[in-house]
């Protein structure tokens, strides 16, 4: 076993305690942390107690939340951390490849179903089923897989409401939290089919695949590889490697497929921190959301300086654009991200656009630095004015 394969070795904590011995590894490669005394009583769970009695809805949305996760929020990280038997730099390590946002170590946000998923997905590897590699990128697909179809599921969910009841889409977004209880079984029980179906025909689709790819090859041939208007406000973001393609011709296939999976993942891990969403990946871009334009600022100018500071990937341009999105299908349409794909194309290397209207949603926010450039023509849109988004005061994301 490597040096690099020893600290990246999972470790088997007593459950009951988070504790590490320093340099003892972990999915990460970072110093573990120690936990402190863990409370006898934990605090209540709700972050926004109500003033008064508690609305319909709050009600509805949290009898939905404790039915979908398997109860009421009772852990704190490094207690679900621990009952794993697990580091909690490495319970981050899977929680991240999930998708999961970042939480404190007060933050009361997880049940036992949390802890029994985990224990799960780290039981593989100790058994020598996965390797770690293999079970973050097996999580990571998880994560990213159910995140598109949940969106998919619910924007079909709205859109069926606005048709057939007549209200408007804020309406039925509210109202599906009453209609989701009836469907979340049935729901459930389609996709666990559906997953199985699918593997079946995959691995029979793949193992044909190959085994024609072989015999081609063997007879000298290549085988032949594939036989308001609008009513989500968003940031949508591009960040696209600069130089991708004329690097991609000087490598091999392995060395080619390392530097995708390490943008993939660093793209998914600073978006999932930051909250937004990665809608999808082509090639050398990436494509994602955030609900606000802060946000998205910060995920675009986290984006730019992760792979300005990394010694393996080249610099990215990056641009973001707040306006109007389609949601559907697990994929965003609309003007605002054909805005957003061409100033990305204008960026400098290493360096973050935003178009007027965005920056002027960013103007009085000194977490970043707007520096107005010279009008472009863009097809499509004429004359606009990009503004250069660089950081203000604060640290921006902190990333592991």
């Amino acid at each position: 076993m490597t040096d690099e394969a020893q600290q990246e070795r999972v470790e088997r904590v007593p459950a009951g305690t988070a504790a590490v011995e320093p340099g003892s590894g972990g999915f990460p490669a970072d110093q573990p942390e120690t936990a402190p005394g863990l409370p006898a009583e934990l605090p209540a769970v709700d972050r926004h107690p109500p003033t008064g009695a508690m609305s319909a809805e709050r009600l509805a949305m949290k009898a939905l939340e404790a039915r979908l996760l398997g109860g009421e929020r009772k852990l704190r990280r490094r207690e679900v951390a621990a009952g794993a038997g697990l580091s909690l730099l490495s319970a981050r390590k899977l929680w991240r490849a999930l998708g999961f946002p970042n939480f404190g170590d007060e933050d009361v946000a997880f049940t036992e179903r949390d802890q029994a998923a985990l224990s799960t997905v780290v039981d593989l590897v100790r058994a020598g089923k996965l390797t770690e590699e293999a079970a973050i990128s097996v999580t990571r697909s998880i994560g990213q897989m159910t995140d598109r179809m949940v969106v998919w599921q619910i924007e079909a969910l709205v859109e069926d409401m606005v048709h057939e009841q007549g209200v408007t889409d804020a309406v039925a977004r509210k109202r599906l939290v009453n209609e989701l209880p009836a469907l979340v079984d049935a729901l459930e029980e389609v996709l666990v089919y559906s997953w199985r179906r699918q593997l079946n025909a995959g691995v029979q689709r793949l193992a044909v695949r190959a085994e024609a790819g072989l015999q081609a090859s063997e007879e000298g041939r290549e085988g032949d590889e594939d036989d308001a208007p609008l009513p989500l406000a968003r940031a949508v973001g591009f960040a696209d490697l600069v130089s991708y393609t004329s690097l991609s011709r000087r490598m091999n296939e392995k060395t080619l497929a390392r530097l995708v999976q390490r943008f993939e993942n660093k793209c998914a891990e600073i978006i999932s921190v930051g909250g937004g969403r990665l809608v999808k990946t082509v090639g050398d871009e990436v494509l994602y959301i955030a609900e606000t334009p802060a946000a998205g600022a910060e995920i675009s100018l986290a984006l730019a300086e992760a792979f300005t500071e990394d010694e393996i990937l080249p610099e990215a341009r990056v641009a973001m654009v707040w306006g109007r999105i389609l949601s559907r299908l697990g994929d965003i349409y609309g003007p605002t991200v054909n805005l957003a794909a061409r100033l990305t194309t204008l960026a400098d290397p290493g360096t973050v656009l935003v178009d007027s209207m965005t920056a002027s949603a960013l103007d009085h926010d000194e977490r970043f630095v707007l520096i107005p450039q010279e009008p472009e023509n863009v097809r499509g849109f004429g004359e606009i004015n990009p503004v250069r988004l660089t950081r203000g005061r604060g640290k921006g994301l902190i990333l592991d």
